[in-house]
């Protein structure tokens, strides 16, 4: 696959690249791993992007400022 040119076709061609650097060896927890690894790149580079500003960031990420907050302290931003 070429190199992504969206969302969607960054996060398929990560997963294609996983597997084949499992060589054919089994794969457990997959759906966790990717929501997991996700999310936290996601609010990451939006906190990059609002300077910390986690008001603005909620507000980018379309959710409550608490749960911002709640899924920064999971992934200890805070």
């Amino acid at each position: 696959m070429s190199k992504p040119s969206d969302i969607t076709d960054a996060v398929k061609y990560s997963i294609e690249t996983y597997f084949e650097d499992l060589a054919g060896e089994g794969a457990q927890g997959v759906y966790g791993m990717v929501i997991e690894s996700v999310e936290k790149t996601l609010i990451e580079e939006i906190l990059k992007r609002t300077e910390g500003n986690q008001s603005e960031a909620a507000h980018m990420l379309g959710i409550n400022r608490n749960t911002l907050r709640a899924k920064m302290k999971k992934f200890k931003f805070l």
